[in-house]
């Protein structure tokens, strides 16, 4: 064995280039799709199909969908998974919307040009904690069982993939699109009907969809029970959320299973369709917790583990972008107007942590191509018990892939041992390091490039080819030692150019040691193969690096806080990227000058062959105080216009009303939002009390007037599957004040029902789906008389928004909401029982070229019951419940801001309270200096 000298030398510029072949991604052109029990196959080049998922219903700007597919690719995703939301685009039977922020064909096109698969995921259920599950309203009302083959809703749903099929048909891979496959219904495992499963498998192919077609199952029933038999998919895959959603406690570990998906069919690849990837919050400790719970940490020990020990090739997180459930879209039970989600990407667009995790394991899967065709081999036994190791290995090339993790998954001591390994290059003693709730894939026999990587036990996060010269990032965590061990016919001549590394070569092996910390630099030539870059840093330091691949090879960067897009003209290389802050930026590139964003950047060029820089970080971002507010008061049941007549003494919903007649406001066409009740009575002068029963679903409430005089609010019931028969949901019992009604005069009862959507199909059996919102009930103890009923609900004002933006409240009807309206008055320092509308106008002056996020920050004191819906210039963007769940932040996406804006608020208080709402601020939530298109 001989010491190697380390020198120190200028390189020359880079000149040429060659692309690293991991998979094939959408080009325009028509490819054929297919599979094996490995993979998914593109003109039979194996795919690893890494998928986050992105639901662009919750993102009412279609400019921000390319910025957030932009960010996903940019981490190494090969793939996005999109449901389609029925009920967004169908705000009554027959009547379809695929424009503006529904147009769902331009959000393909997006996926098209920026080379990511999609997995179309059309339902027609689809859960996603949406109202209905992602049904319309209206198939409340629809005779018969959703989710089965009952005529009534076969001919809705028939007639909802007729109109979206197409759509999704013109960017199939086949047509020289982007959708590599395609899901059919969602988690649909009790009470099943397999033939209603074969006719949506027969509609999509009679639109021409001729992907593969999936299923997602999950969390009941039999989870094989769409891989064969009637019914069945080609690709059958499962949800998997082992982390639970109990995001009050983060320190939790894997409570509900080690999380590795199962193989459903010997003929196909093992798919984890909806692999979790953030939580709900069901405990409202708010977003940050479920992000911590799902954070790093666990993304590192379940994920890897979950690859190496199943062989998935097919993967869906959920969610790496949440959005925002604006307007009436959340699912009343479960979640509240952020649907952040703790996911990669926060509600605001920003990126974290999670984020920096799966760009290191995304493009460690897409550069190492051997890991598409991987079977499970002996795994190097660890000298320590209490080190756990799986292996798998490619048939034809031969590569190994090791996971080293803790043998009890949960185990939180750092530990260290040596491994035994077969290597396909030799056999050798590995020093490991792993500890408490970590995990490492390690790889041997690998071909690198150019180069030959015997074994390391350091974790690779990419590596191209530029100029004839490999460049390859390898990581580990920080302070740990690492070796790495490359093959060579010859002695070659190692050169340091940046940290400590100690190179030794011996018998055909080249192995170099270090400590992960900062960036090491080592260039090796000579040795029979082509020069090779090895950059050796930590988790922090690979998370700085950007991979684009462009039709003239890859392009690697280091520094900026996103790289969205490179190419490569003539000798120049051109970025569009963003930072944070102030930095240096190096790209590795055959080119000799740079420009980011169109506008050159002075360079030079460094010993590595790579050209350095430096970027200007963001300008400071100034936002108004929001002041001179407006106000305009509510009276209940005001104005005598849009009044339907409520009278129908029958109803499609399975559960009955208490009495008759039916107020269910599905019933009347009110869908969404608040809906007004007017009943009127003649007096006995005997009346003692209103007993009210409603349903709302959870946090929904209700407000009762009595000829004008208000008697106080009561929750509404939310009805729940656990109680589907319960007689007396959401009861309020009210006195009539002594004296208000006298014998033979009209009586006026008003009452304000605030519904919070739709429940989801879960069970599939209608109990859930169906339940009705508004009043169940209504008795006047002391009074026989008969009550004459007027309903009245939303009216949408305009096409843009959609029928989801508004409810029945007066002012939405009348467009109080809206920019422009007059009549506003100011405030009355006090809070009232019922509805007041607040407006106030602001100016934004943001920095151009900046992709600037904002939200709105309320602050009160908790003790005040009142709930305020936001309008951003028309747009409801959320509701805001002072003193209940976490939420007081709202974001406030660009698109629906614009220089010039109005902010308005529909408050519903159920109290008298002094003082106007609390102080409301605008916030920013993220400042970058961006190349995005969008970029102000």
């Amino acid at each position: 064995m001989r010491l190697l000298a380390v020198v120190l030398v200028l390189l020359g510029s880079l000149t040429a280039t060659s692309p690293v072949a991991a998979a094939p991604v959408p080009d325009g052109k028509r490819h054929e799709v297919s599979y094996d029990k490995y993979s998914l196959t593109v003109d039979g080049e194996r795919v690893m199909l890494w998928s986050g998922e992105f639901h662009y219903f919750r993102l009412p700007s279609p400019e921000l969908w390319r910025d957030v597919l932009e960010k996903i690719r940019a981490a190494g995703f090969t793939g996005v998974s999109l449901y389609f939301h029925w009920g967004y685009h169908s705000p009554s039977p027959g009547v379809y919307d695929f424009t503006g922020v529904r147009d769902v064909d331009r959000l393909l096109r997006m996926a098209d040009e920026l080379g990511l698969y999609v997995v179309a995921r059309p339902g027609p259920y689809i859960n996603a904690e949406t109202s209905g599950g992602g049904f319309p309203a209206w198939l409340k009302t629809v005779e018969g069982r959703a989710r089965s083959s009952d005529p009534g809703y076969t001919a809705a749903y028939t007639d909802w993939l007729n109109r979206i099929n197409p759509i999704i048909a013109r960017h199939t891979v086949g047509r020289g699109g982007s959708v590599i496959a395609y899901n059919v219904e969602n988690e649909y495992a009790v009470n099943v009907d397999p033939a209603y499963m074969e006719n949506l498998q027969r509609l999509a192919r009679d639109a021409g969809i001729d992907v593969p077609i999936v299923h997602n199952n999950c969390c009941g029933g039999d989870l094989a029970n769409w891989s064969s038999g009637q019914g069945a998919v080609q690709i059958p895959g499962v949800d998997d959320y082992p982390q639970s959603f109990e995001c009050h406690n983060p320190d939790a570990w894997g409570p509900w299973g080690d999380g590795v998906t199962r193989r459903l069919r010997d003929d196909a690849p093992v798919y984890a369709a909806e692999y979790q990837a953030g939580a709900i919050d069901l405990n409202n400790a708010g977003y940050d917790k479920c992000r911590e719970l799902t954070g790093p940490a666990y993304m590192k020990v379940f994920y890897k583990n979950n690859a190496i020990t199943s062989g998935a090739t097919m993967f869906g997180y959920y969610m790496t972008f949440g959005g925002t459930s604006w307007g009436w879209l959340p699912q009343p039970n479960d979640v509240y107007t952020s649907y952040d989600y703790g996911s990669a990407i926060t509600e605001s667009r920003q990126l974290t942590a999670k984020y920096d995790e799966f760009k290191r394991q995304g493009y460690f899967m897409t550069s190492v191509a051997p890991l598409t065709k991987t079977d499970q081999v002996p795994a190097p036994a660890p000298a320590d018990p209490a080190v756990g190791t799986v292996a798998r290995a490619n048939p034809d090339t031969g590569t190994q892939f090791v996971l080293v993790r803790q043998a009890d998954r949960a185990g939180t001591a750092d530990l260290a041992t040596t491994l035994d390994w077969a290597t396909p290059d030799g056999r050798y003693q590995v020093p490991v390091r792993v500890d408490g709730r970590d995990a490492k894939i390690l790889v041997a026999g690998y071909d690198l490039g150019g180069q030959r990587l015997v074994w390391s036990n350091s974790e690779i996060l990419t590596h191209v080819d530029v100029s004839g010269r490999d460049v390859a990032v390898l990581y580990g965590r920080d302070g740990e030692p690492g070796s790495t061990v490359l093959r060579y016919d010859s002695a070659p001549t190692v050169r340091l150019l940046e940290g400590q590394v100690r190179g030794s070569y011996d018998n055909g092996d080249l192995r170099l040691d270090y400590t992960h910390t900062g960036l090491s630099r080592v260039l090796v030539t000579g040795g029979g193969r082509q020069p090779m870059l090895l950059m050796l840093g930590t988790d922090e330091t690979a998370a700085r690096f950007w991979r684009q691949d462009t039709v003239a090879g890859p392009v690697l960067v280091r520094g900026t806080s996103l790289v969205r897009s490179a190419e490569v003209r003539g000798d120049r290389v051109a970025l569009r990227a963003d930072t944070d802050r102030a930095t240096e930026v190096e790209v590795f590139a055959p080119a000799r000058h740079l420009s980011v964003g169109g506008r050159p950047v002075p360079v030079r060029h460094t010993a590595g062959g790579s050209l350095l820089g430096s970027l200007p970080g963001p300008d400071q971002v100034r936002l108004p105080e929001l002041t001179d507010w407006q106000y305009r008061p509510e009276a209940p049941g005001q104005g005598e216009s849009g009044w339907t007549t409520a009278d129908k003494t029958t109803t499609a919903s399975p559960i009955k009303p208490k009495t008759l007649p039916v107020l269910y406001a599905d019933e009347y066409g009110h869908h969404n939002g608040n809906v007004w009740y007017r009943g009127r009575f003649t007096a006995t002068g005997a009346e003692k009390t209103v007993s009210v029963n409603a349903i709302t679903g959870r946090r929904g409430h209700y407000l009762v007037w009595l000829n004008g005089r208000y008697l106080g609010s009561a929750a509404g019931g939310t009805q729940a599957d656990s109680e589907p028969v319960n007689p007396d949901p959401g009861r309020g019992d009210f006195a009539v004040p002594e004296g208000l009604l006298a014998a033979g005069q009209r009586a006026e009862l008003t009452v304000l029902v605030g519904n919070m959507g739709h429940n989801d199909d879960w069970t599939a059996d209608d109990v859930r789906h169906k339940q009705p919102r508004g009043l169940f009930g209504v008795v006047v103890e002391g009074s026989t008389a008969p009550i004459s009923w007027q309903i009245r609900g939303s009216r949408p004002m305009d096409g843009e928004r959609g029928p989801m933006n508004t409810g029945g409240l007066y002012g939405e009807r009348a467009g109080w909401h809206l920019p422009g309206s007059g009549g506003w008055q100011r405030p009355p320092g006090e809070l009232t029982p019922g509805v007041s509308w607040y407006r106030t106008n602001f100016e934004l002056d943001l920095p151009r070229g900046h992709d600037v996020s904002l939200g709105l920050e309320f602050s009160d004191t908790t003790a005040r019951g009142y709930r305020v819906l936001i309008f951003v210039n028309g747009w409801n963007m959320g509701q805001y419940l002072n003193g209940v769940g976490p939420q007081r932040e709202f974001v406030l996406p660009r698109g629906v801001l614009r220089d010039h804006n109005t902010l308005t608020f529909a408050v519903i208080s159920t109290e008298a309270a002094q003082g106007d709402p609390g102080k409301v601020s605008l916030v920013t939530l993220g400042n970058h200096r961006t190349g995005a298109a969008a970029g102000r």
